[in-house]
């Protein structure tokens, strides 16, 4: 039962999560108007919006105009189902896996609207920032996990640095930018949901999935090194690899 409601709410999310991928980098309002067409901008009636289901019953096309939907809502949704699958099977009902459902339905927008537009809106990172450091404050949160307030402090301060950093010594040798001030806001992010211990890992893991995704493409020369490239995804998988691996991450950091 609880299950079946983990990934009922997920779809509900996700649905949400599309139109916030959609409407955001458009500086569109994510609570008012109905959901419509992006082709034929016709209203979508309430039984067709229905999360998961309806793309399935429609075959992945709109009723109207039978235009082509696209397959990131499907996949939006799926994904977002899945997450709170996983996360209520780790931590069951706590206020650990309501933090992580939250910071779930963050990466997804953020994965998918850095995916395609290359930006990293504020909107998504300062609450990010705000909630990370709050909850530090609670002292019977999941300590495996969750930093307490200085090492939250600590984080996102040293998230935020070492991007820009990076940005600033790119900036300095090459004469143009590299990475864009939403990777460091993400970064700090990151710090200030998982403290300090949590950059030098998730740097490295997201470089090295970067550079592993960048390699065909410069092989086959569809993309050089100047390429721009969104470092969002990679920074979330990064995190995401942080956070299944915490326990033993610390231990290597802190104990060798």
């Amino acid at each position: 039962m609880f299950y079946f409601a983990a990934f009922v709410l997920g779809c509900i999310w996700g649905s949400f999560s599309n139109v916030c991928i959609y409407r955001l980098p458009n500086d569109q309002s994510v609570v008012k108007g109905r959901s419509f067409c992006t082709s034929c901008k016709e209203q979508i009636k309430w039984y067709d919006n229905i999360p998961f289901l309806s793309f399935i019953f429609l075959k992945g096309k709109c009723r109207r105009c039978g235009n082509k939907i696209s397959s990131q809502y499907f996949l939006v949704e799926f994904v977002s189902a899945i997450s709170f699958i996983i996360v209520y099977h780790l931590y069951g009902i706590s206020i650990t896996t309501l933090l992580l459902i939250i910071l779930s339905i963050f990466f997804i927008i953020i994965f998918f609207i850095d995916l395609k537009h290359f930006i990293i809106p504020n909107e998504l990172t300062f609450p990010l920032m705000l909630i990370g450091f709050i909850k530090s404050f609670e002292p019977n949160l999941n300590q495996t996990i969750f930093p307490n307030y200085i090492n939250s402090l600590i984080g996102g301060v040293f998230g935020y640095l070492i991007i820009w950093l990076i940005i600033l010594f790119y900036k300095k040798v090459r004469n143009k930018d590299g990475m864009g001030l939403g990777d460091a806001k993400l970064m700090a992010v990151v710090g200030f949901w998982f403290g300090w211990t949590s950059i030098p890992f998730t740097i490295f893991i997201s470089s090295f999935v970067a550079l592993f995704f960048a390699i065909p493409s410069l092989i086959k020369k569809n993309k050089n090194m100047t390429t721009q490239i969104p470092f969002g995804p990679y920074i979330i998988i990064g995190c995401i690899i942080y956070v299944s691996f915490a326990n033993q991450i610390k231990h290597m950091f802190l104990y060798g």
